[in-house]
């Protein structure tokens, strides 16, 4: 990447010792809120859109398996979104991707999911492992005072995390901010206040169904309103003033050879429909050598040169009709699995797999038919959480979120296991060498077995009685 020459006068990084990397020394801020719904996409989205104004390279982190809201960040701050999850990628992981930021970048965002606490691991997990600065968000209509209570109550929750201050969001008037501010603790500041304005908030709607590329033009006007907000209070400099976080590279410095895909293409599902798709597993496969080439199950006729079939999840659903008129790709596909070539169809990649799909209006459209089934949609309740997905080549861990069902489905081969209940989680199914599950994965955390599903001739179709997932 280029970067303006004048911006890393505050790295620091220490001379590495014998066979380690030195560390790196960034500004960082970690984003939180006492519950969802608070606004923490909204105030980091614009922080990140007033700092790449002034000319700072900002590097923006999402907790958790998010896939909407790094769409988001991504455009508001003009650099590529990581997911950081301690269960899903690890702390290896995390800490490889803080320290390559912190290399380059003049600040690091990290927002939180959910509340501070909530979750195992949690937002204030992560933060206390790596000594982040919190910043909390909260949403202030119908209360003054009691926010100062809320945020002295998150403050001594725990003793292994340090909240810089509070950005006051949905701020009605310069009293309502005055009364805040004068109930704070001194060691709990008040940083900025958001105005009650509908131009400021980002839709809500993104979080459902509406993808960040779907409405761009819209979240451009907010992102510079929520900038032109947050400057107007001062905030960059109190940020860029804190302590900054050193980030250790994670150890052995010299980590193992990672399994080779060297001369595979894997064509890659990535549009409206298909959208679903960490930047992590991109970047793993061409690592390890893989080249990918994206098309479109809507719009194209046919697939691109390529050896394996990614297709990830998205909204199906949402574009039933079109992918079901697409008749010339749907029958390329068929041409490309019954030349047993691997596939990989994660959720809406499934329901895409499957022979039917029934959208939100009981409207079924025919699909590709790879995978005996139908699927259909279910209403607002869904199915979510983290799993492993018990592979023949390997575990993967990943997560579930649906809401959609599956029926007359052959058995499948194996289930997920989820990260803390008994009970079987999403079946994983294997036809020839198309593997189908609910389930998105994580490619880092197993890169092998990932080599081996997109690998020539290795997943093979397997026998339930020869494979025994999680019962």
């Amino acid at each position: 990447m280029n970067e303006p020459a004048a911006i890393h006068a505050h790295h620091r990084t220490n001379p590495p010792g014998d066979g380690e990397s030195a560390n790196a020394v960034c500004p960082a801020v970690f984003i939180a809120a006492p519950a969802s719904g608070q606004g923490k996409t909204t105030v980091t989205a614009a922080l990140a859109r007033m700092l790449r104004n002034q000319g700072k390279v900002v590097r923006v982190f999402k907790t958790g398996p998010d896939y909407l809201d790094p769409q988001v960040l991504a455009q508001a701050s003009g650099q590529p979104v990581d997911q950081l999850d301690l269960w899903m990628a690890g702390e290896a992981y995390c800490r490889q991707r803080l320290y390559e930021a912190a290399r380059q970048a003049d600040l690091i965002l990290v927002e939180g999911a959910m509340g501070l606490f909530d979750g195992e691991p949690s937002s204030a997990d992560l933060a206390a492992l790596f000594d982040l600065p919190l910043v909390i968000v909260m949403d202030v209509k119908g209360m003054a005072q009691t926010a100062a209570a809320l945020m002295t109550g998150l403050a001594g929750f725990r003793d292994d995390i340090r909240i810089a201050g509070m950005i006051a969001n949905a701020c009605g008037s310069a009293r309502h901010r005055e009364l805040i501010d004068a109930a704070l603790p001194a060691a709990l500041p008040l940083l900025a206040a958001m105005a009650r304005n509908p131009d400021l908030a980002l839709p809500e709607r993104h979080l459902g169904l509406v993808q960040a590329e779907e409405i761009r033009d819209d979240l451009e006007a907010r992102f510079e309103a929520g900038a032109e907000a947050l400057l107007a209070e001062g905030l960059a400099e109190a940020l860029l003033q804190l302590p900054p976080v050193t980030f250790v590279p994670p150890q052995p410095a010299v980590a193992a050879p990672l399994p080779s895909l060297q001369g595979r293409a894997i064509g890659v599902a990535r549009d409206a429909a298909f959208s679903f798709i960490y930047q992590a597993n991109l970047d793993l496969l061409e690592r390890m050598g893989a080249t990918l080439h994206f098309f479109s199950p809507l719009t194209d006729t046919r697939l691109p040169d390529c050896d394996a079939l990614w297709l990830p999840g998205g909204y199906p659903e949402l574009h039933a009709a079109r992918l079901a008129a697409n008749t010339a790709m749907r029958d390329d596909i068929r041409r490309f699995f019954v030349a047993d070539r691997p596939i990989l169809a994660e959720c809406g990649g499934m329901l895409y797999a499957l022979e039917t799909l029934t959208d939100h209006a009981g409207q079924t459209h025919a699909m590709l038919g790879l995978l005996p089934g139908h699927g259909a949609m279910r209403g607002r309740r869904g199915c979510q959480g983290m799993q492993t997905a018990e592979l023949p080549e390997g575990e993967v861990r990943g997560h579930a979120h649906h809401r959609s069902q599956a029926s007359g489905t052959p058995d499948p081969i194996a289930h997920g296991r989820r990260q803390r209940h008994p009970a079987p989680g999403e079946a994983i199914y294997r036809q020839q060498q198309l593997t189908a599950t609910y389930l998105h994965l994580f490619f880092p955390d197993n890169p092998t077995a990932v080599a081996r599903l997109f690998g020539q001739g290795v997943a093979q179709t397997i026998e339930t009685k020869e494979f025994h997932g999680c019962n």
